[in-house]
């Protein structure tokens, strides 16, 4: 058995919970159109009951996305592709993040 990358592992683990974050909080209550329309439609499709919180609740939605992202890692061997799908969105939040808490930032200016 061949030792394990650890600065390959511990990125790829640093990576992976961003873009899970990210893919949290783009289905579960980000304004983007196409992933509101989800949530409408899966709320009417389990008739508002017990399960149509699962797109609407970042604590219920986050370990499952979190699973999916994982999986397609071990499944993938972490191929160039999970990098680069996985890469982009935990860069995405982190320049979200970063942009949101800049002194300059203002929500009222929009």
């Amino acid at each position: 058995m061949t030792e394990p990358d650890w600065p390959h592992l511990i990125a790829a683990v640093v990576v992976g919970i961003l873009s899970a974050a990210r893919l949290t909080r783009l289905v579960t209550s980000d304004d983007f159109p196409p992933t509101v329309w989800l949530r409408v439609a899966y709320a009417n499709l389990t008739r508002h009951g017990v399960w149509s919180s699962l797109l609407q609740c970042l604590w219920c939605f986050g370990p499952w996305m979190t699973l999916v992202i994982g999986t397609w890692a071990v499944l993938s061997d972490l191929h160039w592709t999970w990098w680069a799908f996985n890469g982009w969105l935990a860069a995405s939040y982190v320049v979200s993040m970063i942009v949101f808490h800049d002194e300059g930032h203002s929500e009222d200016a929009n």
